[in-house]
């Protein structure tokens, strides 16, 4: 009974009490970012949550279900989304070619990277606590540059669907970007993870070996074949085949001494399109980021050490913010993803990109649990991720405001 009840207090602080404040201001606020601002003011606060049960057994089981879910619904959503940047109705000047696209976001992505990766290893890591307890300095510093390189594709959609349709030209090209950028980031997390993790835990047995690389390349195979002869399945049978692709993706990569989260998004990004189309992947995600990854990321910023939390690693916050965003935008006016773009909007669209969201936080935990991040990093990075999702809005909505004309101003005088 205790469990059940330690289960109900963390559902109603970090699903309830998130959801309700989310309401109450109005849907300001992402509600991604809630749970997260309660776990670190109560760990911030001191107070004795472990004697009320915080967290949970039963919550982090559920949390950690819930964000396998939001990596994976983020893999089908690379496949789901199409750039429709170039359809009939939209201005000449807003059109993107795919190549144009591919170059902007690869700048957009590796600027970012580079700048974070440099200042972390010329400074971030010279910071008490900062040093990774399983990596060197220029491995630590990789992993920063690649947590300021996120852009955050869950939260970005539904940040995106709240601007309304007279921003949709923007808001498309920040998507087409952004699903690349995730794509890329992922890889290079898991690339990241591959060589520099000392002493990985690879399954043992070779047969284990052999089903856990058998079974990727099997669905792969599986997709391709679906896509190309045009297999279509019930949405029924649908519903059975992608718990199949979200376990073994998942176990794969765990067995493979990665992260079950790496798995569980390349299997999303595999699923085919086709059948991707026939299930609401809207709906799934809502329901994870909702009903269920609350309890993660309340538990990630219950779990930051509360003596990490303080002026200084907010002061590493704000500078490495400043940071994230300046790269962004400035990687989107180097090369700006349509040509016709004003300077306002091509600023626009960088401040839609430099949203860190979600997947900011999925990464550096990934990189904290391997001991590629420590803690006073990690509780810098979330959070930056915060700073960066509340930013978002606002910053866009600014940039996308005409100033008003002299007329204007006089008539309002």
């Amino acid at each position: 009974m205790h469990n059940l009840y330690a289960l109900l207090l963390d559902s109603a602080v970090f699903i309830l009490a998130a959801w309700v404040l989310w309401r109450a201001l109005g849907r300001s606020i992402p509600i991604a970012v809630i749970p997260i601002i309660i776990g670190l003011l109560l760990a911030a606060s001191g107070w004795p949550v472990k004697a009320w049960g915080l967290p949970s057994v039963w919550g982090d089981r559920i949390g950690w279900l819930g964000v396998l879910l939001l990596a994976f619904t983020a893999g089908l959503e690379t496949r789901q989304f199409r750039y429709h940047g170039n359809d009939a109705g939209t201005p000449s000047r807003y059109r993107a070619s795919p190549m144009r696209l591919a170059s902007s976001a690869g700048i957009a992505l590796l600027l970012p990277f580079a700048t974070g990766a440099v200042m972390a290893y010329a400074y971030f890591l010279g910071l008490e606590g900062w040093t990774a307890p399983h990596a060197d300095r220029a491995t630590g510093a990789l992993a920063i540059g690649l947590c300021l390189a996120v852009s955050a594709l869950p939260v970005l959609i539904g940040i995106v669907r709240e601007l309304g349709p007279l921003n949709r030209p923007l808001s498309q090209l920040a998507l087409g970007i952004a699903v690349i950028d995730d794509a890329v980031l992922w890889i290079g997390l898991a690339l990241l993870l591959l060589f520099a993790v000392p002493g990985a835990e690879v399954a043992h047995g070779s047969w284990q070996q052999a089903l856990a690389l058998g079974l990727p390349c099997t669905l792969v195979a599986v997709s391709v074949l679906a896509q190309r002869r045009g297999w279509q399945l019930p949405p029924g049978v649908i519903y059975l085949v992608l718990p199949v692709y979200l376990l073994a993706g998942a176990w794969s990569s765990s067995q493979l001494g990665l992260h079950e989260l790496l798995g569980a998004y390349f299997a999303g990004a595999i699923v085919p399109p086709a059948w991707v189309r026939r299930v609401p992947v809207d709906t799934l995600g809502k329901f994870a980021l909702m009903g269920l990854a609350p309890l993660f990321f309340g538990h990630s910023g219950l779990k930051i050490d509360g003596q990490v939390l303080g002026w200084a690693s907010l002061q590493a916050s704000v500078l490495l913010l400043v940071l994230a965003v300046a790269a962004k935008l400035a990687a989107v006016l180097i090369h700006p993803p349509a040509p016709g773009f004003t300077r306002r909007e091509t600023l626009a669209v960088g401040a839609l990109l430099q949203c860190k969201g979600l997947m900011e936080i999925v990464a550096a935990t990934i990189l904290r649990d391997k001991g590629l991040l420590s803690e006073h990093a990690f509780a810098a990075l979330v959070t930056l991720a915060v700073l960066s999702t509340l930013l978002t809005g606002p910053l866009f909505r600014t940039l996308v405001r005409k100033p008003a004309t002299t007329a204007q101003a006089l008539e309002r005088s």
